[in-house]
């Protein structure tokens, strides 16, 4: 059924008046929607979403609307359905939630049920993580778009200073979940790991840019269906980062030691749409744009930085058994140190993301995507950090782990 955020995006893209009967035609209704449609546009105008002149309703552009634009953009290209999520009881459940670390239901001071569909509508999306169901309790991190929403409509979100965060406990209770479910449930596994590739493959590249939509990237990995509408480049660069996330997972399966040749085979499959920079390191001095902050080697130590992450990663590997806290410790030493050394001229975050899943899935914790609700927090913890902090980084990684987890359990049972 179409709705007034329907209409209003309609409107805003085109930027040209439209009639009713117009508004109609392009959402493919039956005449009988016609009066439907009419007051859906005069609910905008009261709203002052768009204007009503002699040539029909018009989206009144202007900064504000912009924004709310750019919102039910950002829905769409990460298939969240805003019709669910822009309403004022979410709204007012984000900013109880984001004043609290963790919170349970009295936080959140609404009727259950209203608290349960919210909650539920969240999670979905990957904007919360909850940690039990009974007694429910949960942890919402702050991003910029749950914040805005929360704006939107009237809140003004005050956010509970960040302390640290350790999941070591449920990490490891989920863990032992996750070894039974997946000997049982083998063949689902299998096609969980599908879906949730295709959702880390367009989590990972929308961080870099690319424009292909999470709804359009099903159709081009699931069910090969090519978008007519997008850059070959946008599509060969996606195809290309599939291939290099099915090599890794089948490193891990053969033989799980991350060598210097893995690191340029991932990074030479990955940027076959840059093929005078694909699998070679950089002789020449590159920036983190939009972070001066961010400092990389000089292109004459490469060598020498990667193999001294290497030997570390080696003398790491040799000892059997580690704990949780050490796994994640060296995880994000890993991934930090990686994309501080930035070889590449291109392409060194997603390579830096295939090496870090291929040492977490050879110590047997399955992660395979980054959740919608961490991405931000994730960047801001890497290439978007002023200042290196691993332990940070490795408390993120930790709630995206849990998030796997958590997720992968719940459908496997």
């Amino acid at each position: 059924m179409v709705t007034k955020y329907d209409v209003f995006v309609e409107l805003y893209k085109s930027g040209n008046p439209k009639g009713t009967i117009d508004i109609v035609k392009i959402f493919r209704q039956k005449k009988t929607e016609y009066q439907r449609i009419r007051k859906i546009l005069d609910t905008l105008v009261g709203l002052k979403l768009i204007e009503k002149n002699k040539y029909g309703y018009q989206a009144a552009m202007n900064a504000k609307h912009q924004h709310l634009f750019d919102m039910l953009k950002f829905c769409m290209k990460n298939g969240v359905n805003y019709n669910e999520l822009f309403d004022e009881s979410v709204a007012k459940y984000l900013s109880k939630a984001f004043l609290k670390k963790s919170f349970g239901m009295k936080d959140i001071d609404m009727n259950a049920k209203t608290v349960s569909k919210v909650s539920n509508i969240l999670e979905k999306n990957g904007f919360i993580l909850v940690l039990s169901r009974k007694p429910f309790k949960a942890v919402v991190p702050y991003n910029s778009f749950l914040g805005d929403l929360a704006a939107y409509y009237g809140h003004h979100p005050l956010v509970t200073r960040k302390r640290d965060d350790e999941y070591f406990d449920e990490i490891q209770n989920e863990l032992s979940k996750f070894k039974k479910l997946r000997v049982a449930n083998v063949r689902k596994y299998q096609e969980l790991t599908e879906t949730y590739k295709i959702q880390f493959i367009h989590h990972s590249l929308s961080i870099e840019g690319n424009p292909i939509t999470l709804a359009q990237m099903f159709k081009l990995l699931r069910d090969k269906v090519v978008p007519g509408e997008l850059s070959m480049e946008s599509i060969h660069e996606v195809e290309n980062y599939q291939k290099a996330f099915l090599r890794m997972m089948q490193n891990v399966q053969d033989d799980p030691v991350i060598t210097k040749e893995n690191i340029l085979n991932y990074h030479f499959i990955a940027m076959q749409h840059k093929k005078k920079i694909a699998g070679r390191f950089r002789d020449d001095q590159v920036w983190i744009k939009g972070n001066v902050d961010y400092k990389v080697s000089h292109y004459s130590e490469i060598e020498k930085g990667a193999a001294a992450l290497l030997k570390k990663y080696n003398a790491f590997n040799e000892k059997k058994k580690h704990s949780l806290r050490e796994i994640f410790g060296f995880a994000a030493y890993l991934h930090n140190e990686f994309q501080h050394i930035h070889p590449f001229f291109d392409g060194n975050s997603r390579t830096t993301r295939l090496i870090t899943f291929h040492f977490l899935l050879m110590n047997d914790i399955p992660i395979l995507d980054i959740p919608l609700g961490l991405l931000e927090e994730y960047v801001f913890s890497t290439k978007g950090a002023k200042k290196r902090n691993d332990k940070r980084l490795g408390q993120v990684l930790q709630q995206i782990i849990l998030f796997n987890l958590k997720a992968i359990n719940e459908k496997l049972s």
